[in-house]
């Protein structure tokens, strides 16, 4: 398969919402395949569709040695909570405590159609939940509190790789946090 670029903030896909997958077919696959060695080689611990320009609900991750995918998520999220560090790869360099559920229930499909149930807490749980977020436009620094969203924005405007005026921002594959 091949490795994708991952679209940084400011590409208007990141802040659009995904639509579901209706075919799951030998597109998908690749499509999958393609999350997954993009994500390994960033590193990170998770990459949506969104993040490689590719508007459909489909996502991977990498968390303990285990990597896995998810399409058409649906999430039942705890009510205990975690506070932690969190990166992204389309925010290369930022990493900002965010509070997320402790654990999570996933319902979706594999690549071949097949229904899916992941369970996970702690860094599963933070990914999975951070991962569908792309796939509603939601970052994470849209989590964070006023005060850590205005740190975090600051954090942007001096990167390197803020302020191109392309359209499509393209990650030098820089990695800062966790890289979800």
């Amino acid at each position: 398969m091949s490795i994708r670029p991952i679209r940084l903030f400011g590409d208007p896909v990141l802040r659009t919402a995904a639509a579901p997958v209706t075919d799951f077919d030998k597109e998908l696959r690749t499509l999958v395949a393609d999350l997954t060695d993009t994500m390994l080689d960033a590193p990170g611990a998770g990459l949506a569709a969104p993040q490689i320009g590719v508007g459909l609900r489909v996502f991977t991750w990498y968390v303990e040695g285990q990597v896995g995918h998810l399409v058409n998520p649906e999430l039942r999220l705890s009510e205990q909570t975690q506070d932690g560090p969190e990166g992204c790869l389309s925010l290369p360099g930022l990493s900002m405590d965010c509070v997320r559920a402790q654990s999570v229930v996933a319902h979706g499909f594999d690549m071949h159609g097949e229904p899916l149930v992941i369970e996970g807490s702690d860094l599963l749980a933070r990914a999975i939940q951070h991962e569908t977020d792309h796939l509603d436009g939601i970052l994470f620094i849209d989590r964070l509190d006023r005060e850590a969203r205005r740190a975090a924005m600051k954090a942007i405007r001096e990167a390197e790789w803020f302020g191109t005026d392309t359209q499509v921002r393209i990650s030098p594959h820089a990695t800062g946090g966790l890289g979800l």
